[in-house]
């Protein structure tokens, strides 16, 4: 066995002769369990709230969507649509016309508001149905809409009133002047029967239409678009659809998945999850101070059996190298309880719902391998850096002296 583990593990397992050394040992290895520990607890807790706030975009969010790489629509032909119908990769794929409305109900108007144009297909391509919370689905070739529920909480308007229509606007294209607002918008009178609730953002954007109302709206030509969404088949792949999709499609558009559609949320949320890793990760800075100190307390303590080592003919690295691998040790496998401790602290809460959040919903937490080994990285390689900073303090005048 090597000679500096040996001693080492010895002088890890083993109680000095003074307790203050003791206790100040026994409070360093708390404190990097602990300091694992709620490392590995606040990832995973930001591992559920990710999880939590993204299962609400991705219930509407399509696998792919094909946007115009250039303006705001581009038109797909015959041969095209039936070569999409035709790919081994799609399971389905919806036509979407999209643009900017303003919207008016009795004496109040929403400027903030987007026309989504959808057709018989989107149902397939995006579970809509299931955040319905109020009403139905609209029906294709028809005046009905689909509003979220933060738009129809500030016009104030309900489901199926067929007596108050919802008066949707868009400008007219063109050039000259205008005498009347006529002249200005396209308008179209709409009846809603349905209120969507999915997330605030989305609540307070969308109107879903029929993609014949949207055309006629925005006067668009009969196969232009401005995206097309596709749902994949379980067993393909999303590089082999790309593939696919980009050989019909050409360059005319852009593909993007769900996490480049809602590239802001991922970015703010892996920023959140940064920030809190290194606000922690200072905590274990600061834990692991108390390493240092017990080493270097531990090094005073043992001078005489030091001594005693280098007249026997141990040299100063083999003794620096004992209490490097006792502070690395420590480290280690304070480190290895911490996650242990911490995973049964996220396994209670995600089984027995410790923690509520509401009386109904309980605070998200989420195991993932990828948080286990960061944590264990980072504890370890911060107490082997405490641990080398300790040990470079024996000299050859400490231990011949």
């Amino acid at each position: 066995m090597n000679f500096s583990l040996y001693i080492a593990k010895r002088y890890l397992l083993s109680k000095s002769s003074n307790n203050a050394i003791n206790f100040i040992t026994i409070i360093a290895a708390i404190g990097v369990v602990l300091g694992s520990a709620s490392l590995f607890i606040v990832l995973s807790g930001f591992a559920g709230l990710k999880d939590f706030t993204l299962q609400f975009t991705s219930i509407i969010d399509p696998d792919l969507k094909a946007e115009a790489s250039t303006g705001k629509s581009f038109v797909i032909s015959e041969d095209e649509f039936s070569k999409l119908n035709n790919l081994e990769s799609i399971a389905s794929f919806s036509k979407i016309i999209e643009e900017r409305v303003f919207v008016t109900f009795e004496e109040k108007s929403y400027t903030s508001a987007y026309i989504k144009g959808v057709d018989q297909h989107f149902e397939k391509v995006n579970a809509i149905d299931s955040v319905v919370v109020l009403g139905s689905w609209l029906t294709q070739k028809t005046n009905q809409i689909v509003s979220g529920w933060g738009i129809a909480n500030t016009l104030s308007f309900g489901v199926l009133d067929y007596g108050k229509r919802i008066n949707l606007y868009v400008p007219k294209p063109g050039k000259g002047q205008i005498t009347s607002a006529k002249q200005a918008f396209n308008n179209f009178n709409a009846v809603n029967v349905g209120v969507f609730d999915v997330n605030e953002n989305l609540n307070d954007k969308y109107i879903y239409a029929p993609i014949d109302m949207a055309r006629a709206l925005l006067g668009f030509d009969e196969n232009e678009v401005t995206s097309l969404e596709f749902k994949l088949k379980e067993e393909a792949t999303e590089d082999q659809a790309r593939t696919e999709i980009t050989s019909v499609l050409g360059d005319k558009i852009i593909l993007k998945n769900s996490a480049q559609l809602n590239d802001a949320l991922y970015k703010m949320l892996n920023t959140e999850n940064l920030a809190v890793y290194l606000i922690f990760t200072l905590v274990l800075i600061i834990a692991l101070f108390n390493v240092i100190g017990s080493m270097i307390m531990m090094i005073l303590d043992k001078k005489s059996s030091l001594k005693t080592l280098f007249n026997l003919g141990a040299t100063i690295p083999n003794i620096r190298n004992i209490f490097f691998l006792q502070g690395s040790l420590m480290s280690i496998f304070g480190g290895l309880i911490g996650l242990l401790i911490g995973c049964m602290i996220v396994w209670l809460q995600k089984t027995f719902s410790l923690i509520m959040i509401t009386q109904s919903l309980p605070y998200p937490v989420t195991l993932k391998a990828e948080n286990l080994l960061i944590v264990f990285i980072t504890i370890s390689v911060l107490g082997i850096i405490a641990s080398k900073i300790a040990s470079v303090r024996i000299s050859k005048k400490l231990v011949s002296i």
